[in-house]
């Protein structure tokens, strides 16, 4: 994997997602920092969140569905914000479950903090982003009802795929097509950041369909890439190993006899190493099964390149397909 022409197209991806969400992340860390929160710790957390939060992911793709079908992006600021502060909850409270302590060399609100000033934070982050979406669409004059419904199957899938995601850490020795499936089930956050997008927006019924489907597809991908990266790196691997399961790939791989001895020989050691990284990406690569699987990656590409084909924003459309097929970049 060629770590630097990868950099390099992520960045151009990331930067087309800060544009699109700058104003409404500005909006969504304006809003919760000005909520009056005496619990000395828990507003040290607060700013400690605010001060790393840097998700452009759920605010720039609701952008994006809702460009796509004409939207103005002026008028949806609040929406946007609401977006992100709703995902930033389920950041937090996924911390909690993974035991993750770091993120990117970042103490995360659980490992600094502990489990329940964690668990209060997401609380009045998810708060905060459900009152903001109300008065956001009573401002606009849209219905509440659908939007609300959207939301609810969107978070209630994610929902579902953790309670099976624990399921699986506690070593059911699941196939690794059930880690995929999961995989699937958490890419409905997604695809719910689209198609609210594309609703609001003002998309026709077939429109919202294409772009909700695309947003499947590029949660699905995203996902997978992640879980190609973190072959890579020796602290996330480490964690993976203490408190989730291994990166779907490792897991494809193991299905190789010959590649199952050569990783159980890596796990058995106390602690991987950097040095230990090489070895490992060498097995997951060679293996049929990951080639398999990349082989289904692209052809997921296909698939969200022909949902959008008819997008009638053509610098939006290009946008897409470029976010689309970078996910398979140096795999």
């Amino acid at each position: 994997m060629n770590h630097k022409k990868s950099r390099k197209q992520s960045e151009i991806v990331l930067a087309r997602l800060k544009e699109k969400s700058k104003k409404g992340l500005e909006y969504a860390r304006k809003t919760i920092l000005s909520e009056r929160i005496e619990h000395k710790e828990l507003h040290e957390a607060l700013h400690h969140y605010v001060s790393n939060w840097n998700d452009f992911t759920h605010p720039g793709l609701f952008a994006a569905a809702y460009e796509a079908v004409g939207g103005n992006l002026e008028a949806t600021v609040q929406i946007q914000a609401a977006v992100a502060l709703i995902a930033a909850a389920f950041d937090i409270h996924d911390d909690i479950i993974d035991k993750s302590e770091l993120k990117h060399g970042v103490p995360t609100v659980f490992g600094k903090f502990g489990e329940g000033v964690a668990l209060l934070l997401g609380n009045a982050f998810l708060i905060e982003g459900f009152m903001l979406l109300g008065r956001s669409l009573d401002e606009l004059g849209q219905g509440k009802s659908k939007v609300f419904e959207i939301m609810k199957q969107s978070l209630y899938e994610f929902g579902n795929a953790h309670a099976s995601e624990l399921n699986l850490k506690k070593g059911t020795g699941a196939p690794p097509e059930e880690y995929l499936r999961i995989v699937k089930m958490k890419a409905a956050s997604i695809e719910g950041d689209m198609r609210l997008g594309a609703l609001v927006g003002g998309g026709a019924q077939e429109e919202v369909e294409a772009l909700a489907g695309y947003g499947r597809i590029l949660g699905t991908l995203a996902m997978l890439r992640e879980e190609f990266i973190d072959v890579f790196d020796a602290e996330e691997l480490n964690q993976r190993i203490c408190n989730e399961y291994l990166p779907i790939p490792v897991l494809y791989a193991m299905q190789d006899r010959e590649a199952n001895e050569r990783i159980h020989r890596l796990l058995a050691k106390r602690k991987i190493k950097n040095s230990d990284l090489n070895v490992l990406a060498d097995t997951v690569f060679k293996a049929k099964s990951v080639g398999k699987l990349k082989a289904s990656m692209k052809e997921l590409v296909a698939q969200a390149v022909h949902l959008i084909s008819h997008v009638k924003n053509g610098k939006i459309r290009t946008q897409l397909q470029m976010f689309a097929s970078s996910t398979l970049e140096d795999l």
